[in-house]
C-alpha cells in the first residue's frame, strides 16, 4: 500500500503528463522553483498542505480530489485543461529531453516531427554512449502513471485501456529500460556487430544457438505407470513470471569477441561451443533440455554455468568448452528495470488490478521477444541477450526441479518455460502464491490412473 505522500507524487506526475506541463511550468504556477518541485517529486522533501491547495487550484479541482489518487484526480481534471481534440495523446514514459530520444537528423521544416515516446535509432556497429536524463519520478511511478493516464484516456474502460497499454508495451518498456540505466556503472552497446554464430541461417530460420528449452518426462515412472506397477498423485506447478525472473542474468556489456580453449571466465558472458559430456542422473532432466543429438553444440552462458554447477555435484561429466564469443558482463544491467516491474506487479496482484498485470506482463515478455532482430523494436539489437534471458528462464526452471529432487519430491515432468510436475508434499518446499518467488498449482492428476 502506497503512502499518501507517494500517492500524491504519482498524481502530480500523472496530471503533468496529461496536461503536457513541465516541472518549471507547474513550479511557477504554485510559487516554487523547479528544483524545489523536483525535490518534492523525488521524495527528498515533502509536499505541504499549502502546496496541495495550490496544486488543486492550478488544476481546477478540490484538494480532496487531488489527494484521492491519480485515477480519480485525472478524471476530475477540467476539459479545458486536457489536450485538444486531434492532438497527439501518447504520453512518453521517459523524459523527452533525453538525448537518446533525439533524432539523428533534423526534421524537415515543413513537417515538424511529433514527440514520440522513443525515436527509432539507426543500427550502428559503433557502441554509442547516450546521455540519459534522470526520470522525474521513481521507476515504478513511470509505469503507474502510464496506467492511470491510459485509463483516463479510455474513459475508465478497462478493456480499452489494457489494449492501448499492450499496444505501446515495446516503446514503453524500452523507455523504462533507458530510465533504469541513468547513472549505471556500465554503458552497454545497443547495436554491436552480430557475431556470425548469432546470425540467422535463412530468412525465416534460426541461428545455431541452443537455448536448453526443457521437454522431459521421467521415462521409468511413466513406463511403470502404464504397466500398472505404480500409482501416484502428481501436481502440475506453474512458475510465476518466468521471463521477468530471468531478467536477472549475466549479460554481455559490449560486442562479443572470439576465443578458443577450455576456459570459462565468470566475469564474461556470451555463447559457447561445448562438448556437454554425459548426463549421469536419469531421474532428473539435464539443463540442456530436450536435445537428443550427441556431439558439440552452441549454448548460452546460463546453460554453461548450470552444466558446470551440475558437474560439481556429480550429476554429469564436466562440459568441455571448444570456442566462445563473449564480452565483459554484468548481472545488474536489467536489475533496476526488473525490480520496478516486480514492484508494480506485486501491487497489481494485491489490488486485483488485471489491467496493470497484463501491461507489466506484456512489457517484460515483449522486451525479451523483440531485443533480438525484430521490426517491432528499433532501439536495440542484441540477439545474444535474447538467447541468454530465455536460457536463464529454462535454467531457473531446472533449478526448481533440482530443489524439488533434493527435498525428496519425485520429479515427474519438466516442460516449457514454467511447468514442473512433482509428486509429494510440494508445499513444504515451494511457497504458494502469485509472487515472483512463489508457485501456483495448475492441476492435480493421478499417474497410473487418469494421466
Amino acid at each position: 500500500m502506497m503512502s499518501t505522500e507517494e500517492t500524491l507524487r504519482l498524481t502530480v506526475a500523472a496530471l503533468m503528463q496529461l496536461t503536457r506541463e513541465r516541472q518549471p511550468d507547474v513550479a511557477a504556477a504554485i510559487g516554487l522553483t523547479q528544483p524545489q518541485l523536483s525535490r518534492r517529486q523525488s521524495g527528498k522533501s515533502a509536499w505541504t498542505l499549502t502546496d496541495c491547495d495550490r496544486l488543486a487550484a492550478h488544476w481546477g479541482m478540490s484538494t480532496l480530489d487531488l489527494l484521492a489518487g491519480p485515477t480519480h484526480a485525472v478524471g476530475c481534471l477540467p476539459a479545458a485543461r486536457r489536450p485538444t481534440a486531434g492532438a497527439q495523446t501518447a504520453v512518453p514514459l521517459a523524459p523527452q529531453a533525453s538525448a537518446r530520444s533525439a533524432p539523428r537528423r533534423a526534421a524537415p521544416t515543413a513537417a515538424p516531427a511529433p514527440a514520440p515516446a522513443l525515436a527509432a535509432v539507426a543500427s550502428s556497429s559503433v557502441p554509442r554512449t547516450p546521455r540519459r536524463a534522470a526520470p522525474a519520478g521513481s521507476l515504478p511511478d513511470l509505469v503507474r502513471v502510464r496506467v492511470a493516464v491510459a485509463l483516463t484516456e479510455a474513459g475508465g474502460d478497462a478493456d480499452a485501456a489494457q489494449a492501448a497499454l499492450i499496444k505501446r508495451a515495446v516503446p514503453d518498456v524500452m523507455a523504462l529500460f533507458a530510465a533504469s540505466r541513468v547513472g549505471g556503472r556500465y554503458e552497454h552497446s545497443e547495436f554491436p556487430p552480430t557475431a556470425g554464430i548469432l546470425q540467422k541461417r535463412s530468412q525465416k530460420g534460426s541461428d545455431a544457438i541452443w537455448e536448453g528449452r526443457p521437454k522431459w518426462r521421467s521415462a521409468d515412472l511413466h513406463r511403470a505407470a502404464r504397466a500398472g506397477h505404480i500409482t501416484m498423485d502428481v501436481t502440475a506447478l506453474d512458475m510465476n513470471a518466468a521471463y521477468l525472473a530471468a531478467l536477472k542474468t549475466w549479460l554481455p556489456i559490449g560486442k562479443l569477441t572470439h576465443s578458443e580453449g577450455d576456459h570459462h571466465d565468470p566475469k564474461r558472458s556470451g555463447v559457447h561451443l561445448v562438448d556437454p559430456g554425459e548426463w549421469l542422473t536419469p531421474d532428473l532432466p539435464s539443463p540442456l533440455g530436450s536435445r537428443q543429438e550427441p556431439g558439440p553444440l552452441w549454448i548460452t552462458e546460463p546453460t554453461l554455468r548450470a552444466l558446470i554447477r551440475c558437474a560439481g555435484m556429480d550429476l554429469c561429466s564436466r562440459p568441455k568448452i571448444m570456442e566462445s564469443w563473449t564480452s565483459g558482463a554484468s548481472e545488474g544491467l536489467l536489475e533496476k528495470m526488473r525490480r520496478a516491474l516486480v514492484t508494480v506487479r506485486d501491487e497489481a496482484i494485491a489490488d486485483k488490478d488485471e489491467v496493470t498485470m497484463e501491461y507489466v506482463k506484456s512489457m517484460y515478455s515483449k522486451f525479451v521477444s523483440t531485443i533480438g532482430e525484430s521490426a517491432a523494436n528499433r532501439e536495440i539489437r542484441r540477439p545474444d541477450w535474447m538467447h541468454i534471458i530465455r536460457s536463464q528462464a529454462f535454467v531457473n526452471l531446472w533449478l526448481k526441479a533440482h530443489k524439488a529432487h533434493r527435498a525428496g519430491l519425485t520429479v515427474v515432468q519438466v516442460s516449457g518455460t514454467d511447468e514442473l510436475h512433482v509428486a509429494g508434499d510440494w508445499q513444504s518446499v515451494f511457497p504458494e502464491g502469485r509472487g515472483l518467488s512463489q508457485v501456483k498449482a495448475k492441476n492435480i492428476y493421478t499417474l497410473g490412473g487418469n494421466e
